[in-house]
């Protein structure tokens, strides 16, 4: 595979607002997939702030995330910074080899395995792996949601572990579908990602988590050295992980917010996947359609190399369901 392709991220405004200057404010960014109705932040000791984290707050974070997420004993665990940090450092902690990426999916994967000097290639499906040392699968997909079945998942990393290999499942959109989940009965030769910041709407906090294999587990925790995770974002992580009440209720929430924002995305094209942060638009339109949402203050998701597709995340409240609808019916 040659050097990837250009990465657009959602959430930068900043690039909104130079792209069109004279849209209305507040702008709207529905060009993430993160919860827009985020966990309600406790209030926080002082000392949270003014000390370095204890051992005792990553301990209770680590296991609210056992308890959250079904991490079975045997397995490692890790917190971190965020995902993308986990993302970025596996690569140079794994000997050079050929990395095969589920595609198309979030570029990052296969932009961090070509910086760390592995030969990396898309495939279509977990099937078509060939000899490859590595495959990452995102699961749910970003940005189309596909989901391959835990039983397919395990059937790939035994075939891996047979040859010194490793899958990597990056599940930063699976707190809403815990079925699909890898976790709970953890092949060998597998390391999961989760991230917390989306679900939870708090991606500013920066908090995810690698799980499986122990050797791989211990070598990430070095890698990021003491205190990698703020103390601030240790007691919310482990307050929110264990609010199982709180993970319900917004499930049930977003599940009626995507179902209503495929209804209104029915006048602008196909929706053809996402998850229930996020929907996916097959359109001829798109750039069209996002130049006209962009000048409405409104900013969506496109993509680098596939100009047909948007991607729309949830408004967070009414005004912004009225602006998104607004627009869409004024064509």
């Amino acid at each position: 595979m040659s050097e990837p392709e250009p990465l657009w991220h959602g959430g930068d405004l900043g690039e909104t607002r130079r792209l069109f200057p004279e849209a209305p404010e507040p702008r709207i960014d529905l060009s993430t997939g993160i919860n827009p109705v985020p966990y309600p932040l406790p209030a926080l000791p002082a000392s949270l702030w003014q000390r370095l984290p204890a051992a005792a707050d990553e301990e209770a974070l680590l296991m609210a995330a056992r308890r959250a997420y079904r991490v079975p004993d045997r397995a490692g665990l890790v917190a971190a910074p965020g995902t993308q940090i986990l993302i970025d450092l596996l690569p140079r902690l794994v000997a050079p080899g050929t990395c095969a990426v589920v595609g198309p999916t979030y570029g990052e994967h296969a932009a961090a395995w070509h910086r760390a000097g592995h030969a990396v290639r898309e495939i279509t499906t977990p099937g078509d792996t060939g000899d490859a040392t590595v495959v990452v699968v995102v699961n749910p997909n970003n940005p189309d949601g596909r989901v391959v079945a835990p039983e397919a998942l395990a059937t790939l990393a035994a075939g891996l572990a047979h040859r010194d290999g490793l899958l990597v499942v990056d599940e930063a959109f699976a707190d809403f579908t815990p079925a699909i989940s890898l976790v709970p009965d953890l092949p060998p030769a597998t390391l999961v990602l989760r991230s917390f910041g989306k679900t939870y709407g708090l991606a500013g906090l920066r908090l995810g988590f690698a799980i499986g294999d122990p050797v791989l587990a211990a070598r990430l925790k070095e890698a990021l050295g003491r205190w990698p995770v703020a103390g601030p974002a240790l007691a919310v992580g482990a307050l929110a992980l264990d609010d199982g009440a709180w993970l319900a209720a917004a499930r049930q929430d977003r599940s009626r917010d995507a179902a209503r924002l495929d209804r209104l995305l029915a006048d602008i094209g196909t929706v053809v996947g996402g998850t229930l942060l996020y929907r996916l638009v097959d359109t001829p339109e798109a750039p069209a359609w996002f130049a006209r949402l962009g000048a409405a203050g409104l900013h969506v998701r496109r993509f680098a190399g596939r100009p047909h597709l948007l991607r729309f995340g949830l408004p967070g409240d009414e005004d912004g369901w009225r602006r998104l609808a607004a627009v869409v019916k004024s064509r």
